[in-house]
Parts: structure tokens; sequence; C-alpha cells
């Protein structure tokens, strides 16, 4: 699982990544609030570890940022702050968890994994893109029409609207959409690509999704 890292005390952040690379994650590590969106605008991650205290954006900066454009990854907040109020406010941007320093390592690890085990619960329930809107609640696909998606179909493209800023490869889409099935393959992802451009079509849809079997995959709308 693949977590993005963004802590700017450079000590702490690398005992933090050594931690999480010990437990078995690919860390990518940053050290100020833009690297962190431009990471997130290049990849998708598993879980996202916040600083709130990071020059250029602050941690809450970030995350209202990130929630605004639809990337709802479980985030967890690191704050030297103890006041209430601090706890509310990431809270309220969209926070799922947040620890105060000084923390001990041992539940620094222990909060990672638990936002990793809760992943598929973190999506909003109705998501949009271009001119549809994806319902988790009845996996309907709507626009001038409505229709009612496969739960691969939706899990699909759910995950290219979560990560609509950026390409998508086909690795990741069998890791998070057919995880634990066996046979899954470059030549299923190309299959329900092609279920969902007839569907989008179908629905009078202005978005497209673009790539190649085996490739990458993004959304784009047209005009």
């Amino acid at each position: 699982m693949k977590i993005l890292l963004a802590e700017d005390t450079r000590d702490l952040n690398r005992v933090e990544t050594v931690a999480l690379e010990h437990e078995g994650f690919d860390v990518d590590s940053v050290f100020d609030g833009e690297e962190a969106l431009d990471k997130m605008s290049e990849n998708g991650y598993d879980a996202i570890v916040l600083d709130i205290m990071m020059p250029k954006k602050d941690g809450l900066e970030v995350l209202r940022e990130m929630r605004a454009r639809n990337i709802v990854t479980p985030t967890l907040m690191l704050t030297a702050k103890t006041e209430i109020d601090d706890r509310v406010a990431g809270l309220d941007a969209g926070a799922d968890d947040y620890l105060t320093k000084p923390f001990a390592m041992k539940e620094f690890l222990a909060r990672v994994r638990a936002m990793t085990r809760r992943k598929t619960v973190y999506a909003a329930r109705k998501l949009k893109f271009g001119d549809f809107s994806l319902d988790s609640e009845n996996f309907e696909l709507a626009c001038e029409n409505t229709m009612r998606l496969s739960v691969k179909e939706f899990e699909l493209l759910q995950t290219l609207v979560l990560n609509s800023d950026h390409d998508v490869d086909t690795d990741y889409l069998l890791e998070h959409v057919w995880e634990g099935v066996d046979n899954a393959d470059g030549e299923t992802v190309w299959l329900y690509i092609s279920y969902l451009r007839g569907k989008l079509k179908s629905i009078a849809s202005n978005v497209l999704i673009e790539g190649e079997r085996d490739g990458n995959y993004r959304l784009v709308t047209e005009g």
C-alpha cells in the first residue's frame, strides 16, 4: 500500500518514513503543503499523513483543497497543538483521525494501519465529474439519462473519478478494484473500461475515458 507523508521536520519525517517502510508501506515523503498537493496530482494513495504546521500551505489548507478535488483518501493529521479547537478544525476540514505530538511510534503506526483497513468507507455518497453524477447508494450513473452499474463497473468508475487529476495505470486498478480476484488481468480492466465507455455514451455524457489496453486511463471532458 502507498502512503503520502507530509512532515516538514526533516528528522521526524525520516523516522516516520523508515517506520512505515518497515511495516511494508511504500512511502512518498514531502516537506511542505504544496509538494503534498503536487504528489496527489501525480499519484493515488491508500492513506495520507499531514502535519498541520507546514510551510507554503499548512495541513488544513491542503486537506480542504484535497476534499474540494474529490480526493477522499483517509487522512491522519499530526499536530503539536493540543487545543480542542485545532482538533475540531482538522476533523471539520475532512480529517479521519488526528494525533498530537509527541506520540509513540507504535500508536502512529496503529493509526495508519487502521486507516488503510477502512479505506473502502471513505467514498462520498455522490461523486460528480464533468456532467455526470455517480451515486454510491444505488450504483446509478446519471446525466441526461440514468443507468445502473454493476458493482465492478461502479468501483472502476469511482476509482477513476477519485483519481481524476492524474493518469491511473492498469496495475493500480487491479490492486484497488479487483483486489483478491486471482484471474483478473489487463484484459479484465479493458473489458470493463469498454462497458463504461458504452454506458457514458448511453447517458449522453460529455465525459470520455482515455487510455489503451494495459496502459494508463484517465477521465476527460469533451470540448
